[in-house]
């Protein structure tokens, strides 16, 4: 059996090969701060700090632009977002089917609307909720599915569709991590009832703190205009319970002037991906959740692999605590299992033995670094350091068996 403890020659590698700087599994590409200096200077004058002012409107209507949508609204976070895209939808209490290789608020904002989680378990090719499981989860509780793009790479959208249409559920996609993707032509934030998008700080696109809804009429869009400012509809109008969403102008200010640099952005990470994909090519026990889909428009907002121990020759937490010590700071992005926390793991949909492909690859997957601002020889090293990590292993491998 594998375990943690390693031993080998890693030390004369170490010295060999460690980077000068902590590279970690992303870096915020920064704009013109003399330009956002100028963009917080005529804030500062105007006083005008949030509630749809100027930025917030420009940014909106650029971002819609942008990305291709015709309804979009913007949000403080990507968090609060998904949590008035429930209740857009009326959706509150009763159970959703999800998956449980996301980041925490996927789950968490059920939770936070009396829904129940039904964990359903994943494509082994993307880390994408499984369709095929997804229908033996439907119950007569069932309202709705809720999906993720993990990684940017798109669900089964049709195959969703039609269980959905069939059953009568809403469908609402976690597009975290989908910035900017395209799918046989179409902007995949368009897809299903309505979607969430993430621009936090450690996403491709930024506002610092942010997300956005994407609608799919005009007025649903109204709808949650209004959720997300208190359901307030005039001076003297509340109309129903909203909560406080609203993006404030420094974060649109910010944003405006980090989607200007997108498409170099995107560019960079295209290129940086194929330098992965040359650099780990042909390295026994590394997988790449790489889709080669021509129909999709990628965003490269990750750079997912899988580690298999028995051939890479260490385990994906081995490789992950040794890879620290060459400075380069990879991320288990999705371990542990949102079904392993305590809040969920009672479930019945939690239990290991009905998310088997989910629990394995929660095991054996990491994030390499990638951002439009890492250079190409840091790719470079970093593949050339994986390669030797597992010629080390195999060698260290044969002199245990003697």
């Amino acid at each position: 059996m594998t375990t943690n403890k390693l031993i080998g020659p890693w030390d004369a590698l170490i010295q060999q090969y460690r980077l000068d700087e902590p590279v970690l599994v992303t870096r915020p590409t920064m704009p013109s701060l003399s330009r956002f200096q100028d963009q917080v200077e005529q804030i500062w004058d105007s006083r005008w700090l949030t509630n749809a002012g100027p930025y917030h409107q420009r940014l909106e209507a650029e971002l819609a632009h942008w990305l291709g949508v015709e309804h979009l609204s913007l949000f403080c976070n990507g968090t609060i977002a998904l949590l008035v895209a429930l209740q857009a939808l009326r959706i509150n209490g009763g159970e959703v089917i999800t998956t449980p290789f996301t980041f925490p608020a996927t789950a968490h904002m059920l939770w936070w609307n009396r829904i129940q989680p039904v964990f359903c378990d994943i494509e082994p090719q993307t880390g994408n909720i499984d369709p095929d499981q997804v229908e033996r989860l439907i119950g007569p509780e069932t309202r709705a599915i809720l999906p993720v793009h993990v990684y940017g790479n798109p669900c089964q959208l049709e195959a969703l569709q039609t269980i959905c249409d069939r059953h009568g559920l809403m469908l609402i996609y976690d597009a975290a991590h989908a910035f900017g993707v395209r799918y046989q032509g179409r902007p995949l934030a368009s897809w299903g009832d309505l979607s969430m998008l993430s621009f936090h700080a450690t996403k491709l696109f930024s506002t610092i703190e942010g997300g956005a809804i994407v609608a799919s009429s005009a007025e649903q869009k109204q709808r949650i205009d209004l959720l997300k400012n208190f359901g307030i509809a005039g001076e003297e109008s509340v109309i129903g319970p909203g909560i406080n969403g609203k993006m404030n102008e420094l974060q649109a200010a910010f944003g405006l002037l980090a989607l200007e640099h997108m498409d170099e952005e995107l560019a960079a990470r295209r290129r940086l991906m194929q330098a992965y994909r040359r650099g780990l090519a042909g390295l026994p026990g590394v997988r790449l959740i790489d889709p080669s889909d021509t129909q999709l428009e990628s965003n490269h907002a990750y750079m997912p692999i899988l580690i298999d121990a028995a051939e890479y020759g260490i385990n994906r937490d081995q490789l992950f605590d040794l890879l620290k010590q060459f400075n380069i700071h990879p991320r288990k992005y999705f371990f542990p299992l949102c079904s392993h926390f305590p809040c969920y793991s009672a479930l019945p949909s939690a239990a290991p033995e009905r998310l088997p492909v989910a629990e394995r690859m929660a095991r054996e997957v990491l994030c390499l670094p990638i951002f439009g601002t890492l250079a190409e020889h840091t790719v470079a090293t970093i593949c050339q350091v994986m390669h030797e990590i597992h010629a080390a292993a195999g060698m260290e491998s044969q002199v245990s068996a003697r």
